[in-house]
């Protein structure tokens, strides 16, 4: 199996562009020069969802894709995805004192790389447990899990007062379904055109490449930009 799949950095690299365009609008949002409400829109928040639910699958599927480059590659991955996790924290408070990023994309991340590792040996079970997974974590609510030493988990009432939010509950599903997905294609279909590579693929798979580079980079950036044109 190789390395890197192109047609995969590229698909990561499309999220990573929309989470862009999504963190450009927000900012702009911010700054006063766009009037949206990101938090009931149902355009915003179905546009969050899209692009998260993306980043997830894919996930899920590079999961699969890297279980076969051993252990030191797997630590690798979850120390800079602690480390990245823990500078999003930290950058957050000091910025967004009141609503801090607790537990963003990169914590669940982090959290659900280590239980996927114990999902790697099914397949078509993956896609059954997902779709559960999704169904319980939309369906379901509790007010015991309103508790901030449970948010992570979600099943929440009510959403809590952060700048971003991905708890295991839904979210977990996608990443199972990625896994499917990635079983079904690069180990049993292996389709020849998944290991293809077009023109059009090399900005996009370039960004999909670094995405964890470009998800703590680029809301400093254009923030950065925005507060030296704009003030506020």
């Amino acid at each position: 199996m190789a390395k890197r799949i192109p047609l995969v950095d590229a698909a990561r690299g499309f999220a990573a562009f929309l989470m862009i365009l999504y963190h450009f609008c927000f900012d702009l949002n911010y700054f006063g020069l766009l009037h949206q409400d990101f938090n009931t829109s149902p355009f915003w928040l179905s546009a969050r969802a899209f692009i998260v639910s993306l980043f997830l699958t894919l996930s899920g599927i590079s999961l699969v894709l890297a279980s076969d480059r051993g252990t030191r590659h797997a630590l690798i991955r979850l120390v800079r995805l602690l480390a990245a996790s823990i500078v999003v924290t930290l950058g957050s408070y000091l910025m967004f004192p009141q609503s801090f990023i607790f537990f963003g994309i990169l914590h669940f991340i982090l959290v659900a790389s280590l239980i996927g590792m114990f999902f790697l040996k099914f397949y078509r079970a993956n896609l059954i447990f997902g779709m559960i997974i999704l169904a319980f974590g939309l369906a379901y609510s509790n007010p015991v899990f309103d508790a901030p030493y449970l948010q992570w988990i979600g099943l929440m009432t009510h959403k809590p007062y952060t700048e971003d939010y991905v708890p295991l509950f839904p979210w977990m599903g996608m990443v199972l379904i990625g896994m499917f997905l990635g079983k079904l294609l690069f180990e049993h279909l292996k389709p020849q055109w998944l290991w293809g590579y077009a023109p059009a693929m090399k900005f996009p798979a370039l960004l999909g490449r670094h995405s964890l580079a470009v998800y703590l980079l680029h809301q400093p950036i254009l923030i950065g930009i925005l507060y030296l044109i704009f003030g506020h």
